[in-house]
């Protein structure tokens, strides 16, 4: 992977909240007194240090109205204090010198891709998500305090994505032996932005049944894998502002790290990799051969209507 030198960066919807207070290593979740909500746990595995809560998504409906949008009334743009930790990244050529500046570009790259398909694909209105907000220990959000163990995930409520970067390290090379290639981090922020593809379809409301490999929700995470793979197969035609190419190169080794990183986050091997018993009937976000197929199925066929898992039970 690599990006456009003359790509210049937007980084308006970036924002950086540094540590947060109280945050500790290890704790889980906590319904502190900034919390609005708790946010809901998710797929867990026990064994290696304590309770560890791996969560690609915050997949709840709670967050959101009768017509599955999120509760505007919800949103409080105080908590989005900043660091400036994505102050510098100007151009393509600080992406690929920086891991932050390669962040904004991905992030700048789904934005584009989305805001020229979306629409023409479904037929609805795009907005692109009000942040994509990175911080380490703990955070307060729209859906409710989360600390770092919960991982990358989206919270309907206020249409932002939440990322502590420690993840990939800590969490999925360490405890899963998951990849640890550039483009896994582009993979999971296009599967988070899926997610906030699916708030605008109205899709969340739809998740009624929470586990098993049929579920409402194990349909929800395979469908934005395939939206994922939309995006990886149309990265290099993404624009910035000014029409200049945001990626100058993207390779087949790139797309074989983001099937690794889809193989290490599958239900079934996080059970296998936690110690616990392969269960079918616990899952929430889809077995490893499930997420890779449907990401491939968005790779190779590139339609939103392709990426329908409520429509088929051959997930």
């Amino acid at each position: 992977m690599r990006f456009n030198p003359k790509a210049r960066l937007d980084t308006r919807r970036m924002g950086d909240s540094g540590r947060g207070r109280g945050s500790r290593g290890g704790g889980g979740m906590r319904g502190g007194a900034g919390a609005r909500r708790p946010l809901p746990r998710g797929v867990r595995g026990g064994g290696i240090g304590g309770a560890v809560v791996i969560l690609l998504v915050v997949a709840v409906t709670q967050f959101l109205d009768g017509s599955g949008t999120t509760n505007e009334s919800s949103l409080d743009a105080s908590r989005m204090s900043d660091t400036g930790r994505y102050a510098g990244c100007e151009t393509g050529a600080d992406a690929n010198e920086s891991a932050d500046c390669a962040r904004v570009a991905v992030e700048n790259s789904l934005f584009d891709y989305w805001s020229s398909t979306f629409e023409e694909q479904t037929g609805v209105r795009f907005e692109a998500q009000r942040r994509l907000q990175t911080f380490s220990g703990a955070i307060t959000t729209g859906c409710g305090e989360a600390s770092s163990d919960v991982g990358p995930f989206y919270c309907p409520a206020d249409s932002s994505i939440y990322l502590d970067t420690t993840f990939f390290a800590a969490v999925l090379e360490r405890q899963l032996d998951g990849p640890s290639g550039a483009f896994v981090e582009p993979y999971v922020l296009a599967h988070e932005y899926g997610h906030h593809l699916q708030n605008l379809l109205g899709t969340m409301g739809r998740v009624r049944t929470q586990q098993g490999p049929r579920s409402d929700s194990v349909r929800l995470e395979l469908q934005a894998d395939c939206y994922a793979g939309m995006w990886a197969g149309s990265a290099t035609t993404t624009d910035d502002a000014t029409g200049e190419p945001l990626f100058e190169s993207l390779t087949d080794q790139d797309i074989q790290e983001a099937i690794a990183a889809a193989t290490a986050v599958g239900d079934d091997r996080i059970q296998e990799k936690t110690g616990g018993r392969v269960n079918p009937e616990q899952w929430s976000h889809g077995s490893s051969t499930s997420r890779v197929k449907w990401f491939m199925v968005g790779l190779e066929q590139g339609s939103t209507q392709a990426c329908d898992t409520f429509a088929t039970d051959d997930l």
